[in-house]
C-alpha cells in the first residue's frame, strides 16, 4: 500500500487526489495525534493554520479547519505566508501543530498539506504514519457544546511577527544593495520585499501579486531567467528568486550568472567558520550537492555531513548533531539558530548581509566554489528495486568510477515518487559527464 506522506507531507492535484474530505479527515487524525497530552487537561489545544495563494486552498483551509476543530482544537488562520513563517509562527503563540496549505514549487492545480508539531518542527516518519492510521480510526462524532474548537479567522499581527523575527535574525544594514526578489506569485509577495527594504535594501519586487492562479506560471525560483533579466535591466546587485512558498531561495549576481543552493552554502559556511558560528567546522548536504562544494569545503577545512535528498534528512542532521547549516543544491538553507526548517527569506537576508560585511559582489563571493559539470538524467524504469543490485548496472558503474577517478562522481539513486531512476554523472568536463551519464542510462533502460 502507497504511503500517503511523502517526503514533505500530502500532496497530489487538488480536488481529485487531495480532496475538502480527505483535508477534513487530515484534519481530525492530526488533531487526534499531535495533541494527545492535553486528554486529561483543560487547557484547550491550539493550531496555527496557513497557505499559499493557490485557490484551491481557501477549499482545504476550511476543510482542514473544521476537522481539527470537530476535536475540540482551536483554530489560528494566519492567512497567506510562506512555510517557514508558519513553522516560526507555531512556536511564537505557543501552539501545539502547525498546518501549511502549499505545493511549494508545484503548478497551481496541484496542492499539499504539510504539519509542525510543538515549536514548529517537522514530523518524523513515525508520526506522520500514526496520523495516517488514525484517519481510519478516528470517530465522526467529536466533543459537543463547549467542547467544540473554535476557528479565528484572522491573527492580525501574525505578518509582522514574522518580519520583526527576521529583522532580529539578520540585522546588519543592507544600504547600498540594489535587489531584484521573484516572489513566483506566492506565499511571499508580500513579505519577502518587505523584510528586504526593512533591512535597508534598495527593492525591485517581480511577480509579486497573487491572483490565486498565477502562483509558480513562469516565475519563481524553477524559471531562474526571469529574475536574471529583472537584474541585467535594473543593474541590480543580486537577485533572488522564491518558491511558491518560499522556503528555498535561489539567486543571480550582477551578471546574470546563477548561485545554485551549494554556492549559497559555500558563502554561508565560509563567512560562518571566519565568525566561529559553524559548529564543529561541518556543512550538512544531501548526496546530490555538486562535488565542486566538497572540494571547496575540502580546501577550507570544513567537514561534510551527507544525507539523502531532502531538507527534512537535512534536518534529522541538524538536529542530531548540533550542526549550525545545511541545505540543498535547490536553494533550501537551514539556519537552525534562526528557524526550525528553510526559510528563502532568510537565507537572501543571510547573503545579503555576507555582501554588506564583506564588500563584495556576489560573483566575488560565489568563486569560492568552482561548480563542476554534472548532468542529471531521470530514465523511467518497470521495477526500481532491482536497478541498483543488476550485475550489469553494478558493472557499468564499477566502468565509470575507474575512468573519472577522483576528478568525478557517478551516483544513482531512485525516484521517491515515481518509477524512475535518477542517474548523475560529474566530471571535469561537460563532455565527459554527459558521455558517461548517457551510457549509464543506457545501461539502466535496458534492465
Amino acid at each position: 500500500m502507497t504511503r500517503l506522506f511523502g517526503t514533505d507531507g500530502v500532496r497530489g492535484l487538488a480536488n481529485k487526489k487531495l480532496t475538502a474530505t480527505m483535508a477534513l479527515r487530515l484534519g481530525s487524525a492530526a488533531a487526534e495525534v499531535l495533541t494527545k497530552e492535553h486528554r486529561s487537561t483543560k487547557r484547550r489545544p491550539v493550531a496555527v493554520v496557513g497557505r499559499d495563494p493557490r485557490v484551491s486552498g481557501e477549499m482545504l483551509a476550511a476543510a482542514l479547519s473544521a476537522g481539527m476543530a470537530g476535536r475540540g482544537v482551536d483554530v489560528l488562520r494566519v492567512g497567506v505566508l510562506p512555510t517557514p513563517a508558519v513553522a516560526y509562527l507555531t512556536d511564537f503563540y505557543g501552539a501545539d501543530l502547525g498546518v501549511v496549505i502549499s505545493a511549494s514549487h508545484n503548478p497551481m492545480p496541484d496542492n499539499g498539506i504539510k504539519f509542525f508539531s510543538k515549536g514548529g518542527h517537522k514530523l518524523p516518519d513515525h508520526v506522520e504514519d500514526e496520523i495516517e492510521a488514525a484517519m481510519e480510526t478516528v470517530p465522526e462524532e467529536g466533543p459537543t457544546g463547549h467542547g467544540i474548537g473554535r476557528i479565528i479567522e484572522e491573527a492580525p499581527d501574525a505578518k509582522q511577527a514574522y518580519l520583526d523575527h527576521l529583522a532580529r535574525s539578520m540585522p546588519r544594514s543592507l544600504e547600498g544593495i540594489k535587489v531584484v526578489v521573484d516572489c513566483a506569485n506566492g506565499a511571499a509577495s508580500d513579505v519577502a520585499p518587505a523584510a528586504y527594504a526593512a533591512a535597508g535594501a534598495e527593492v525591485v519586487a517581480i511577480h509579486n501579486r497573487p491572483n490565486a492562479y498565477n502562483i509558480n506560471d513562469n516565475a519563481g525560483s524553477t524559471h531562474i531567467g526571469q529574475v536574471r533579466d529583472a537584474v541585467l535591466e535594473h543593474g541590480a546587485d543580486i537577485g533572488l528568486s522564491h518558491d511558491g512558498d518560499a522556503d528555498r531561495c535561489l539567486a543571480v549576481d550582477a551578471q546574470g550568472n546563477v548561485v545554485d543552493g551549494d554556492q549559497i552554502m559555500a558563502i554561508l559556511a565560509l563567512a560562518m567558520k571566519e565568525n566561529g558560528e559553524l559548529r564543529k567546522s561541518t556543512l550538512v548536504a544531501t548526496v546530490m550537492s555538486n562535488l565542486g562544494l566538497r572540494l571547496a569545503m575540502d580546501q577550507a577545512g570544513i567537514k561534510i555531513a551527507t544525507t539523502n535528498v531532502g531538507d527534512r534528512y537535512v534536518l534529522e542532521e541538524l538536529n542530531k548533531f548540533g550542526y549550525s547549516l545545511g541545505g540543498e543544491q535547490s536553494g533550501h538553507i537551514v539556519l537552525p539558530d534562526y528557524a526550525t526548517t528553510g526559510d528563502g527569506t532568510l537565507t537572501g537576508l543571510a547573503l545579503m548581509s555576507r555582501m554588506a560585511e564583506t564588500g563584495l559582489s556576489l560573483q566575488s563571493l560565489a568563486s569560492a566554489m568552482k561548480v563542476l559539470p554534472q548532468v542529471l538524467i531521470n530514465v523511467p524504469v518497470s521495477n526500481k528495486a532491482i536497478i541498483e543490485t543488476h550485475p550489469e548496472v553494478v558493472a557499468a558503474i564499477e566502468f565509470a568510477e575507474h575512468e573519472l577517478g577522483q576528478e568525478g562522481r557517478v551516483l544513482l539513486r531512485p525516484s521517491g515518487t515515481e518509477e524512475l531512476f535518477r542517474v548523475m554523472v560529474e566530471a571535469k568536463e561537460q563532455e565527459t559527464a554527459r558521455r558517461i551519464a548517457g551510457a549509464l542510462a543506457a545501461v539502466v533502460s535496458k534492465v
